[in-house]
């Protein structure tokens, strides 16, 4: 049974001048409307606590382009630019719903520049996708096909730190679900071990920014000796950032193809509800953790579950995964992060992260079967209770019986 799907498809491409310098205007104008659009909400609400709206963004876009100052606007295709306010609206309802920061203005020294260009601003024809105000199509580096009769909705250019250009293109596809299996497992996150498995199965964390630490150290040094604004000082800021976009490159080939087996093999994935952001405030262990990139992998099992008809379960960030006898359910006592291996009261020994993984799928099968919300919650909608207090007692008896 196949279902439809939005899916983005990301391309590299080699464009000629004439298309990286109207890449160029066009990055540095959505920039520039962004942040005039940004500034003119701040200024509104500050002064005159009034909310600007969309609509009269798109008013004051169109008075911009016709003052003298801005008339360079008309250059660049429109699309792009109305984009960005449409993006700088998305931020502000982020923030207004306190789900997001306040927006921020975009600097001209970011390392990645993009422009979101919808259907009306290109043309897709066999195979050859030409954008708005360019004369020939992108130069782009099929590495994998489109899916039969695409019909491409969106299209954004973007240009990252190591001066690669890529195009993603996002069209609906057709995505078949995989046949159930009876396999169930429980992931518990690591930084030795990124993931070990209820099956007792530990795959070993490749750390990459570690393999890759001296190079990058040595490029860093050799940055920080250039000039401020001189052409040295930019070719060794390029090759930093392809020290790290090789690093990135490899960390999320590596993930993908974790969360993609765990999907294929496993029918429940259950795995915890990690609060990474006040994890990597501790400084002894953040650049572990920000090479782990624990979010990023949670982030592929939930969409890659839900397209294939998978169940993601999330159990709390406060169950005593490590602590809990998967046998007789006793909760041990302190349990600093030295100990990998410790011996429970009933006799049973443990591999921490072994013992942990077990303890997460028992109680993410018990808050499926026992109807608890999925999601990680203090309190579930349905009873009012904790999700980890609706688990039965041989899951959480130690737990529950403190």
């Amino acid at each position: 049974m196949a279902r439809q799907v939005k899916r983005a498809f990301k391309y590299r491409f080699h464009p000629t001048s004439e298309h990286a310098a109207e890449l160029a205007r066009t990055f540095g104008c959505v920039r520039l409307v962004y942040n005039r659009a940004l500034e003119e909400r701040t200024r509104a609400w500050h002064e005159e606590r009034h909310r600007i709206s969309y609509v009269e963004m798109s008013a004051m876009l169109t008075e911009w382009k016709k003052s003298r100052d801005l008339a360079f606007l008309s250059e660049v295709s429109s699309v792009p630019l109305q984009q960005a306010l449409r993006h700088l609206q998305a931020a502000f309802t982020g923030f207004f719903d306190k789900r997001a920061k306040y927006p921020r203005f975009k600097s001209r020294k970011k390392a990645r520049q993009s422009a979101e260009y919808t259907r009306s601003a290109f043309k897709y024809r066999e195979g050859r996708l030409t954008l708005a105000k360019m004369s020939g199509p992108l130069n782009i580096v099929w590495s994998r096909p489109l899916p039969d009769d695409a019909r491409p909705s969106t299209v954004t250019v973007s240009r990252d730190g190591a001066g690669r250009w890529f195009v993603s293109i996002l069209c609906e596809d057709a995505v078949v679900r995989l046949d159930p299996v009876v396999q169930t497992v429980g992931v518990d996150a690591g930084l030795v071990s990124l993931v070990t498995l209820s099956t007792g199965e530990k795959i070993t964390n490749p750390r990459y920014e570690r393999r890759d630490r001296e190079r990058l150290t040595k490029a860093q040094r050799e940055l920080a000796r250039k000039a401020q604004g001189s052409a040295n000082r930019n070719k060794a800021r390029r090759r930093v950032a392809r020290i790290h976009a090789r690093i990135a490159d490899r960390r999320r080939d590596f993930l993908h193809k974790l969360s993609t087996r765990l999907v294929r093999e496993n029918q429940t994935v259950v795995i915890e509800d990690l609060n990474v952001r006040t994890m990597v405030s501790n400084h002894s262990l953040a650049r572990a953790i920000s090479d782990a990139a624990w979010r990023e992998l949670r982030a592929m099992l939930e969409y890659k579950a839900d397209w294939y008809g998978r169940e993601l379960i999330v159990i709390d960030r406060w169950f005593p995964s490590s602590k809990l006898c998967s046998g007789c359910g006793a909760i041990t006592g302190s349990l600093s992060l030295e100990v990998r291996e410790w011996e429970c009261c009933c006799g049973a020994v443990h591999d921490r992260d072994v013992n942990a993984a077990r303890n997460i799928l028992a109680a993410g099968l018990a808050v499926s079967a026992c109807g608890a919300g999925v999601r990680p919650q203090r309190e579930s909608s349905r009873t009012g209770q904790s999700a980890v207090k609706q688990e039965p007692c041989w899951a959480t008896r130690g737990l529950s019986c403190r």
